[in-house]
């Protein structure tokens, strides 16, 4: 006797039921608008990378990609509003270096963002400036740490808010340098410039975008970048790391979804935005902005979310900032 087994009795009706759906949803989605939340007011840096891509996003999913603008609370508002939405591929985060920050820097968090956010794409990775005010008497890296060390807590570290990408970039510095700076947090990078510009403050880590026209006018005079090999940006400014090794603090942007959000759709979101980032335009465009593409899985995403979360939480202990 020749026993037939059909598909149906082999998987079950429940699992087969279940394949179904994911097909299903694989073909129809997205079959809405799509919201992409973004932490931050229009206009800054973050803002403006949301806006770039979403537009080529939309076009290749046929569907509009808007940005929701939930600043405040150090773009934990905006994080929060996504962990609660619906895991449907309809409500999407910009991740940014803030996320990692705060899962440690903030003390009651109603969330845990390694957790809680699945990981979707990779968007783009930038360095932040080390500079300070040509009136300075230092001109590299090596002189400054002997200048900083000759002069113990009193230069001034501005910053563009306790817990940012800024701020922590400098503590970072000092924990790998044996530094002690006075840190100076302002409400904002604008101010902070202000300031550095007008000497009232030494040194600032600050994000690329808006610091480049100033090196470039030779307003400010740029020490290094902080990522771990130099900015075509700015391919004549050394590294941190050419001389503190080991020392990276860059700005990591990417995409990210509510957790059990579904595998295709995630799996669909990755595939349009790396052949997105593979586009001449767009690598042109996020040059501009100092940054080079994050071509990555959704689980190579989730390795820099994770590894960027717990080098920040030793950064944060060692400054001993912290914000209930």
């Amino acid at each position: 006797m020749v026993l037939t087994l059909s598909r149906r009795s082999v998987l079950g009706g429940g699992a087969i039921a279940a394949l179904s759906g994911r097909a299903s949803r694989a073909e129809t989605y997205p079959s809405h608008p799509i919201r992409w939340v973004v932490g931050y007011p229009p206009g800054g840096t973050t803002d403006v990378l949301a806006r770039i891509v979403a537009e080529p996003l939309g076009r290749r999913l046929g569907q509009n990609v808007y940005i929701d603008n939930r600043p405040g609370a150090g773009n934990n508002i905006g994080t929060k509003l996504v962990v609660n939405a619906e895991p449907d591929g309809y409500t999407l985060l910009l991740v940014n270096p803030a996320n990692g920050i705060n899962n440690s820097l903030y003390k009651s968090l109603s969330f845990n963002f390694v957790q809680d956010i699945a990981p979707v794409a990779g968007l783009t990775r930038s360095p932040n400036i080390m500079e300070i005010n040509p009136g300075l008497p230092v001109k590299t890296v090596a002189e400054f740490i002997d200048y900083c060390k000759a002069n113990p807590g009193k230069l001034n570290m501005a910053s563009s808010g306790i817990g940012t990408s800024v701020h922590m970039s400098g503590e970072l510095f000092q924990a790998m340098t044996g530094t002690k700076m006075v840190h100076v947090p302002y409400r904002g990078a604008g101010p902070a410039l202000t300031d550095l510009l007008a000497g009232h403050a030494d040194v600032l880590f600050d994000n690329l975008p808006s610091s480049i026209g100033h090196v470039r006018a030779g307003s400010l005079r740029a020490l290094a970048v902080t990522t771990s090999e130099r900015s075509p940006a700015l391919p004549d400014v050394p590294t941190v790391a050419e001389t503190v090794p080991g020392y990276e603090a860059s700005a990591w942007f990417g995409v990210g979804a509510p957790k059990h959000t579904p595998p295709e759709v995630i799996a669909r979101l990755n595939k349009e935005i790396n052949e997105i980032l593979d586009d001449p335009a767009m690598i042109k465009r996020l040059a501009d902005l100092g940054g080079t593409p994050l071509r990555l899985s959704a689980s190579q995403f989730g390795t820099i979310i994770a590894d960027e979360t717990e080098k920040w939480r030793k950064v944060v202990e060692f400054s001993g900032a912290k914000i209930e």
